[in-house]
């Protein structure tokens, strides 16, 4: 068996037994999976089931999102299977050329957990190229007196299989005179030799023509052939000869250009002609002649390109040195490539996973990035860093991977973008870097609730408004975005009825305009307080509430209402007696009005518009108070009228008017005979209508107290004596002076319930009942709903004494002045016709309230102000620590019908006077007036 048919067979038991070898070294390399593929398989082959080796369950796969991470994919991974298929046709020649070795490196990623998995796949050469010659023909000139055993070195064939299927051997045919050799250069490959056997003769044969053939290892094996034709020349008995055989040249892989590497020299010791010596490359790849020139002449060899350690690290350059004769020599030069650190590092960004929500935990990997560079030794070395953002870190992973990493929570309302930049540097000198840049964007979370611009908020709307006006705005501010930044209003609540709220106010949900659904009344409502709930429409939702005061002003749409003097209940007017001998500056009575509204627009004065004689009395301004402005003469007449104008502080101003009927007369029977004479004409239709309402009175009557006596004999109890008082024996049913019965609208929230007596010389009366409420019919006197002025003969000293008349009704223990309710000073206090009135709302409601409760303590002329100086006998009804410094004097505002007493600290007087004649009384002035 030949040499080389033993170098064949030990090169196919290398091939059976590589894939049994390199399953053993998988083996022991857990991390990393090898496949062994032939080349030049077909699209969509399977490898192997890439998932199964890793260990993973195909029902897993959709989850971990298996995928492949190369430069240049070879291959395809199918997601459901976990199968590894042949992406494309994959030539073993193109990929790995003439090395022994070819495999192809990848990495598989896989999430959820995060893993990376290296994976290795051989590839088999198969023997898909035949050998092939440069030329087809190969001309050859020899000298007749070379001598036998002389060589001549021929171009080799090209094979580019690998091992067994590579060129294995060459074969000649069969002559006489020639033989063929097999020599192997330093990188291995083989090359002929032709080797004379027999001195050629030029006479007898010029020429020779052989068939050189090459065959590689192949099963079957392919061949290649070229033709060697051989020309004997004349002698030239000397070929040039080298100085050595082998050279050896190290070069830095920077040189430039036209750098001398060699010249090589050799020596002919034939003459003239015969001792020209031309240089040539012989048997080089084409690589050597892109880098490197070869001077003819000299054997100079010079640097033709850049050279680049990263593509060859070393280079054979076989030299020819031939004479004119053709004799010729030859060898080699080794020329080996010194690395410089010339390449900066790649930084390759394998996988983002963005955008990053900002409540990420730190360690939340974003990306996977692979460094490569192709230097050696220090100079491939890489490190990576992060410049400039504290918030992330490096993690290096596998081999040349980094995890790029969280190291805190993120908040994409302080930063929503990051532009990240990794620089990679080697460990060369100087050291070579490269940067590359990641944008990375925040993805918004629902973390922010909304923000009001205010903590609270105050909406002043004056009263009468139109409905569906805008009042108020809010706004709240939410930094998020989309959704989780928009804000929608709404009432969550608010110290009104719930069942009335959406008929007062609304809120508009995008803009926070509150709106008002119906006109507001100062005087039934002045403030109320909503709350206002800004939400976003997250998932989950957050909230912000806000509180909303609606302070509702006054307008001067109330005119002032009198309430004394008033008309009879039959509609008839009533009149004041003045003492024939009343001095000047006698209070004569006074008008009493009040306005429903607040402040200037509740300011009232009082203006004479008509009077019987001018200068008989004067009015004041601010306190109504009609007083004798001289003495009466002998020429005025006995009965007066005065019309007054009562108008408010508003703008403009509203009034009303009243009419004041006064007598002169000492006694009330000095007046009887004047009121009964020349009645005045009456409207039948009037009569007929009192006459009714009068029968129906009665008959309400009648049937309340059958009522009340069925129910009494029933019951066997009888009632007490004051609660039958108005219904005794002797009760009159006279007409007299009164106060309307009900007086519970604009400010004054009471019903009053009035019993007058009537006696000869004076006129009393006292207001039974105040509640906070507005008092049903049935409380009034007598249990009837009409006005029943009642005369006591029992006991003239003590009207309606508890013992004889109806007892007073317990007051409310939880009435209380609180202390912001207290009323403030009373213009009446200052004692000027201009005194200041009660600035706020609520000092106008107490004056006028107390005006009415001044005039029942009034009634009882000089001892009923016995509940103690100052107290206006409120210290009785309201307990003892109710006095005057809790409530303004309004006492100068009341006037008592029908006496000549004036309510002062002391009691019994009257501007500090003693009227010269008796108590004046009022009467209906039903008929006319004598002159």
């Amino acid at each position: 068996m030949t040499a080389s048919a033993r170098r064949s067979r030990l090169a196919l038991l290398l091939q059976v037994l590589l894939p049994f070898l390199l399953s053993l070294f998988c083996r022991a390399l857990p991390d990393q999976i090898h496949y062994s593929i032939p080349e030049e398989l077909d699209k969509n082959t399977v490898v192997g089931n890439l998932a199964k080796d890793l260990g993973l369950s195909v029902q897993d796969l959709p989850a971990r999102k298996l995928r492949i991470s190369a430069e240049k994919e070879y291959f395809t991974l199918n997601p459901l299977s976990g199968d590894l298929t042949v992406r494309d046709r994959i030539d073993r020649e193109q990929i790995c050329g003439k090395q022994p070795q070819c495999i192809l490196d990848f990495d598989t990623v896989a999430e959820n957990p995060f893993n990376i998995y290296h994976v290795a796949v051989i590839v088999q050469d198969i023997n898909d190229n035949t050998p092939l010659f440069k030329q087809s023909k190969i001309d050859l000139k020899i000298v007749e007196s070379t001598k036998p055993g002389t060589t001549f070195p021929l171009d080799p064939a090209l094979d580019c299989d690998a091992g067994p299927n590579s060129l294995q051997r060459y074969h000649l045919n069969d002559n006489e005179y020639f033989d063929l050799a097999e020599k192997q250069a330093p990188d291995g490959r083989k090359y002929p030799e032709l080797i004379l056997k027999h001195s050629l003769d030029r006479e007898e044969h010029n020429f020779h023509q052989l068939v050189l053939t090459a065959v590689d290892g192949g099963d079957p094996p392919q061949s290649g052939t070229t033709q060697i034709r051989i020309q004997v020349t004349d002698a030239n008995d000397n070929p040039p000869v080298f100085s050595q055989d082998v050279y050896r040249v190290t070069l830095r892989e920077n040189v430039p250009p036209g750098f001398s590497v060699l010249q090589v020299m050799t020596t002919d010791q034939d003459e003239g002609v015969n001792a020209e010596v031309t240089y040539s490359f012989h048997n080089v790849d084409e690589q050597v002649e892109h880098f490197f020139n070869l001077d003819k002449k000299t054997g100079e060899i010079t640097t033709k390109d850049n050279l680049d350690f990263e593509i060859a690290n070393s280079y054979t350059l076989n030299i020819e040195a031939k004479d004119p004769g053709d004799l010729a020599s030859h060898c080699s030069i080794q020329v080996e490539i010194l690395d410089e650190n010339d390449c900066a590092p790649e930084v390759i960004v394998t996988s983002v996973f963005a955008p990053l929500p900002e409540d990420s935990p730190p360690g939340t990997v974003i990306a996977l990035i692979k460094t490569r560079d192709r230097d050696s030794g220090d100079n491939g070395e890489v490190y990576c860093e992060i410049r400039g953002h504290s918030e992330f870190i490096l993690k290096s992973s596998l081999k040349n991977y980094y995890k790029l990493m969280t190291d805190r929570v993120l908040d994409r309302e302080e930063i929503p973008e990051y532009n990240i930049t990794i620089t990679a540097t080697d460990r060369g000198k100087p050291p070579l870097s490269s940067t590359i840049k990641i944008t990375l964007h925040i993805s918004d979370v629902n973390d922010n609730a909304p923000v009001f611009q205010q903590s609270s908020y105050v909406a002043h709307v004056a009263e009468n408004n139109p409905p569906g006006a805008s009042i108020a705005q809010v706004s709240a501010y939410d930094p998020d975005l989309g959704p989780n930044g928009q804000v929608s209003y709404s009432i969550v609540a608010s110290d009104l009825e719930p069942q009335v709220l959406s008929s007062y106010v609304s809120v508009s949900a995008h803009s926070g305009v509150v709106f008002a659904q119906r006109a507001f009344d100062h005087e039934q409502l002045r403030v109320f307080q909503l709350t206002l709930q800004a939400r976003d429409h997250g998932s989950p939702a957050l909230s912000a509430n806000v509180s909303l005061r609606v302070l509702i002003g006054d307008r001067n749409d109330n005119a002032p209402r009198v309430l004394y003097p008033a008309l009879a209940p039959d509609g008839s007017a009533l009149f004041d007696t003045v003492p024939r001998a009343a001095e000047p500056g006698y209070l004569v009575t006074k008008v009493v009005a009040v306005d429903a509204d607040s402040g200037h627009n509740a300011w009232l004065s009082y203006h004479v518009l008509q009077a019987s004689d001018p200068g008989l009395f004067s009015l004041g301004l601010r306190t109504g108070e009609v007083r004798t402005a001289r003495a009466l003469g002998d020429r005025d007449a006995t009965r007066q009228r005065l019309l007054v104008a009562v108008r408010d502080g508003g703008q403009p101003p509203l009034s009303a008017t009243a009419t004041l009927h006064l007598i002169f007369a000492d006694s009330l029977q000095e007046v009887l005979p004047d009121l009964s004479d020349d009645p005045l004409p009456t409207d039948p239709q009037t009569e007929l209508q009192f006459y009714l309402v009068l029968a129906l009175a009665l008959i309400s009557v009648l049937f309340l107290l059958a009522v009340i006596l069925a129910i009494a004999l029933r019951l066997r109890h009888s009632f007490s004596s004051a609660a039958w008082g108005c219904f005794e024996p002797g009760l009159s049913f006279k007409s007299g002076p009164g106060v309307l019965p009900n007086h519970s609208e604009g400010t004054l929230p009471y019903s009053y319930n009035v019993c007058i007596a009537s006696q000869s010389a004076k006129t009393e009366f006292n207001f039974l009942n105040v509640t906070p409420e507005m008092a049903p019919p049935e409380d009034l006197l007598c249990e009837d709903a009409s006005w029943v002025p009642c005369t006591n003969h029992d006991n003239t000293n003590v009207p309606f004494a508890s013992d004889t008349t109806l007892k007073q009704a317990p007051p409310n223990t939880d009435w209380r002045f609180s202390q912001a309710q207290r009323p403030g000073t009373s213009g009446s206090q200052n004692g000027d016709e201009t005194g200041t009135w009660p600035n706020n709302q609520f000092d106008t409601e107490m004056l006028q309230a107390m005006i009415l409760a001044s005039a029942s303590e009034a009634a009882d002329g000089s001892s009923t102000l016995g509940g103690g100086a100052g107290t206006m006998g409120l210290s009785a009804r309201y307990g003892p620590q109710f006095t005057l410094q809790h409530v303004p004097d309004y006492r100068q505002n009341v006037y008592i019908p029908g006496s000549n007493a004036t309510l002062t600290n002391a009691p019994g007087k009257r501007d500090g006077k003693t009227p010269a004649g008796g108590n004046g009384n009022k009467k209906k002035s039903g008929k006319k007036e004598k002159k």
